[in-house]
């Protein structure tokens, strides 16, 4: 529909550039200075195929009947030239390049507290220890009335804009009014904005028989540094093999995709190569200083997993390098190059393909111009069963190709895991996806983290989060109570079956709201993720063969 709009809009004025120069050439023959301005026009873009677009664009400024901003038209036209071109290049206008860059950067300027809508009122959820919000006496569980005066609860503002009224220039000041439970009056503080560390290892912490966990949500500037670190500290913890979670982690820098890559594999190892339209290729191999070469190892991908974790997960499958589970990743295998314009916007243009080492393309078809198909793909892998059953994935023979140990891998399209592990809905009941759907499970952990926050405050580890939960035992019981009250009648035999999804969600969203955040999180969750459970016996059965 959006694309649809966009062609609307430029037929039009492609019409109209066409009617205007006719016009123009009528109404000003035998007027020999517009004319000689024309012809000085038309030969500089006869002289130079490439440049009818310029000539097009100096025509309307110097000739067309009303004022009119090239830059303007600029701003249209750009975009409209990358839709013609594969998926992923794209224009980026000057004022989103923030936005776009930040979440790859490392840190931004902020106040350091981690909130959410829920529905209308910006609720604290944790604050960023020794951070601004911290040394301003922010604290978790917190509403926050106002910012700088202006009303902001129940106002429904969206929370991107949240997000912009709190951030800010470093050093800068902003004012916020707090409710806060057990306090009367509004709470009000004035938070000094300072840096920020954005982390892109969403989750580490330790399970059971030695296995780390470690959750990368995107590749970053830091994201290297990251996993070493996160990795250390789980040896450090008594981790003996490690999963490695990719899923839903579209992308970012290529360079930290290699390095990462070169921390698990041994000395000369080919990592991944691209070649140009000219089909010069660049080789990237492992240095042999890997502190990982011999940690065993699963990663899991899932149809969300993208380029870089594309790329990582290619590297380590195409050397026989740990095992990869879960199922098969995006396809996005187009190496884009980000080219500044002087206004501050970009453009960021394919300029390459990536291919893991034996040579597979990573990116799966597509049509140039045909982004609405492009982005239907995933829905009809969906329809075709694939989230599924491996047995509805075919890869054409002239695709396959052979790791060094005998291992049969195929391009054409994203990366093909070793152990496929389908989607589950054998948990899922209507009675699930009501308390889920109208978000009344998760209002209900926001409640109980309220009625509970100083106890949850204090937990600091897995351990004493199971144990919390563990004196807990009527937790499931509340929710249906609370649920009932909230508009979903209890339907015992659904919840007799969806009971350990529910259960599972529920100290999952309470677990996030603990100084663990996302480990809280990721560290209930997983005895209800399947792919987890796959991982982790995988790598029980390698410690024991």
């Amino acid at each position: 529909m959006y694309r649809n709009s966009r062609r609307a809009i430029l037929m039009p004025f492609l019409l109209a550039v066409a009617v205007v120069l006719g016009l123009l050439l009528g109404r000003y023959a035998g007027r020999s200075n517009i004319e000689n301005q024309i012809r000085a026009l038309y030969t500089q873009m006869s002289q130079n195929r490439s440049d009818k677009l310029s000539y097009t664009l100096s025509l309307i400024e110097t000739q067309y009947v009303d004022s009119i901003s090239i830059d303007t038209l600029a701003e249209r036209v750009i975009p409209m030239l990358m839709e013609e071109l594969d998926p992923h290049s794209v224009y980026i206008p000057a004022s989103e390049m923030q936005a776009v860059n930040e979440p790859l950067q490392g840190k931004f300027d902020g106040i350091g507290i981690v909130f959410n809508m829920a529905p209308d009122t910006v609720i604290v959820l944790n604050v960023i220890p020794s951070g601004p919000s911290d040394r301003a006496g922010v604290k978790a569980g917190d509403r926050i009335i106002r910012i700088n005066d202006s009303l902001v609860a129940g106002q429904k503002i969206p929370q991107r804009d949240i997000v912009k009224r709190l951030r800010g220039k470093r050093g800068s000041k902003v004012k916020l009014s707090l409710e806060r439970q057990g306090i009367t009056d509004p709470v009000v503080v004035e938070v000094t904005r300072d840096a920020i560390p954005l982390k892109s290892v969403e989750a580490s912490f330790m399970l059971p028989d030695k296995i780390g966990y470690l959750k990368l949500s995107q590749f970053a500037v830091t994201s290297h540094e990251e996993i070493v670190k996160a990795i250390d500290t789980l040896k450090a913890e008594g981790m003996e093999s490690l999963i490695f979670d990719l899923r839903g982690n579209s992308g970012g820098f290529l360079d930290q995709a290699i390095l990462i890559a070169n921390e698990f594999l041994p000395q000369n190892s080919l990592i991944v190569y691209t070649e140009d339209r000219n089909k010069d290729r660049v080789n990237e191999y492992s240095n042999g200083n890997g502190r990982f070469q011999d940690l065993p190892l699963a990663v899991l991908i899932d149809e969300f997993s993208a380029s870089s974790s594309e790329i990582l997960a290619g590297a380590l499958q195409d050397n026989d390098r740990g095992t990869i589970i879960g199922r098969r990743s995006f396809g996005k295998g187009l190496v884009q190059r980000q080219i500044p314009y002087p206004d501050g916007s970009a453009l960021r243009l394919t300029t390459a393909r990536y291919y893991t080492p034996t040579g597979r393309s990573i990116q799966k078809p597509y049509v140039n111009g045909d982004a609405q198909g492009y982005e239907e793909e995933l829905w009809n892998r969906y329809t075709h069963n694939e989230f599924f059953s491996a047995d509805s994935i075919h890869f054409a023979d002239s695709l396959k190709k052979i790791t060094p140990k005998g291992k049969v891998v195929y391009g054409g399209g994203g990366i093909m895991p070793d152990l496929f592990v389908p989607a589950d809905t054998t948990l899922i009941t209507r009675y699930f996806l009501e308390v889920t759907g109208r978000n009344i499970l998760y209002r209900y952990t926001l409640d109980y983290a309220d009625r509970h926050r100083d106890a949850l405050n204090e937990i600091h580890s897995l351990d004493a989060l199971n144990k919390f939960f563990e004196q807990n035992q009527t937790l499931v019981d509340d929710f249906i109570r609370y649920a009932a009250r909230n508009g979903v009648a209890p339907n015992y035999g659904q919840i007799a079956v969806s009971r350990p999804l529910i259960e599972a969600q529920l100290h999952a969203y309470i677990g996030r709201n603990t100084p663990l955040i996302e480990s809280g999180f990721y560290g209930t969750i997983y005895t209800i993720d399947p792919v987890m459970m796959r991982a982790i016996e995988t790598l029980k059965d390698e410690k024991h063969d």
